[in-house]
Protein backbone atom coordinates (compact mmCIF):
# COMPACT_ATOMS: atom_id res chain seq x y z
CA UNK A 1 0.00 0.00 0.00
CA UNK A 2 2.88 2.38 0.77
CA UNK A 3 4.16 2.08 -2.80
CA UNK A 4 0.71 2.74 -4.24
CA UNK A 5 0.33 5.83 -2.04
CA UNK A 6 3.75 7.13 -3.18
CA UNK A 7 2.82 6.53 -6.82
CA UNK A 8 -0.55 8.28 -6.42
CA UNK A 9 1.14 11.23 -4.68
CA UNK A 10 3.72 11.61 -7.45
CA UNK A 11 1.18 11.23 -10.26
CA UNK A 12 -1.30 13.63 -8.71
CA UNK A 13 1.35 16.27 -8.01
CA UNK A 14 2.46 16.08 -11.66
CA UNK A 15 -1.14 16.61 -12.78
CA UNK A 16 -1.60 19.53 -10.37
CA UNK A 17 -0.29 21.91 -13.01
CA UNK A 18 -3.50 21.31 -14.97
CA UNK A 19 -6.30 23.68 -13.91
CA UNK A 20 -9.38 22.21 -12.20
CA UNK A 21 -7.65 19.14 -10.80
CA UNK A 22 -8.40 18.74 -7.12
CA UNK A 23 -5.57 16.96 -5.33
CA UNK A 24 -7.49 16.41 -2.12
CA UNK A 25 -9.88 13.90 -3.67
CA UNK A 26 -7.16 11.36 -4.45
CA UNK A 27 -7.57 7.99 -2.74
CA UNK A 28 -5.97 4.56 -3.11
CA UNK A 29 -7.50 1.16 -2.37
CA UNK A 30 -6.34 -2.43 -2.66
CA UNK A 31 -7.83 -4.39 -5.55
CA UNK A 32 -9.59 -6.89 -3.29
CA UNK A 33 -10.89 -4.25 -0.82
CA UNK A 34 -11.93 -1.37 -3.03
CA UNK A 35 -14.44 -0.18 -0.44
CA UNK A 36 -11.54 0.69 1.92
CA UNK A 37 -9.99 3.93 0.68
CA UNK A 38 -6.76 5.51 1.86
CA UNK A 39 -6.43 9.27 1.44
CA UNK A 40 -3.27 10.48 -0.31
CA UNK A 41 -3.53 14.14 0.74
CA UNK A 42 -4.74 15.83 3.92
CA UNK A 43 -8.41 16.74 3.49
CA UNK A 44 -8.51 19.80 5.76
CA UNK A 45 -9.82 23.06 4.33
CA UNK A 46 -7.56 26.06 4.97
CA UNK A 47 -8.77 29.61 5.78
CA UNK A 48 -8.31 30.64 2.13
CA UNK A 49 -10.70 27.78 1.13
CA UNK A 50 -7.87 25.76 -0.44
CA UNK A 51 -6.91 22.35 0.92
CA UNK A 52 -3.82 21.43 2.89
CA UNK A 53 -1.08 20.44 0.42
CA UNK A 54 0.55 17.91 2.76
CA UNK A 55 0.19 14.13 2.72
CA UNK A 56 -2.73 12.64 4.67
CA UNK A 57 -0.49 11.48 7.54
CA UNK A 58 1.68 14.62 7.78
CA UNK A 59 3.27 15.84 11.00
CA UNK A 60 2.83 19.40 12.15
CA UNK A 61 0.11 21.91 11.39
CA UNK A 62 -1.95 21.90 8.24
CA UNK A 63 -0.96 24.40 5.61
CA UNK A 64 2.73 24.04 6.37
CA UNK A 65 4.52 23.10 3.20
CA UNK A 66 6.91 20.17 2.92
CA UNK A 67 10.52 20.94 3.88
CA UNK A 68 12.07 23.53 1.57
CA UNK A 69 8.80 24.35 -0.19
CA UNK A 70 7.36 27.87 0.14
CA UNK A 71 4.45 27.68 -2.30
CA UNK A 72 1.93 25.10 -3.41
CA UNK A 73 3.87 24.64 -6.64
CA UNK A 74 5.77 21.50 -7.38
CA UNK A 75 9.21 21.49 -5.72
CA UNK A 76 12.32 21.18 -7.91
CA UNK A 77 13.35 17.71 -9.02
CA UNK A 78 15.29 15.88 -6.34
CA UNK A 79 13.72 17.88 -3.51
CA UNK A 80 10.35 16.15 -3.52
CA UNK A 81 9.56 14.68 -0.11
CA UNK A 82 8.94 10.92 -0.21
CA UNK A 83 7.96 8.82 2.76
Amino acid sequence: MAGALRFAYTLTRSLALIPRIELAGTTVSAEDTQHVRHWVFCDRIMPDRSRCAQRADHDGPCGAYPTGQTTRERPPRGERPLR
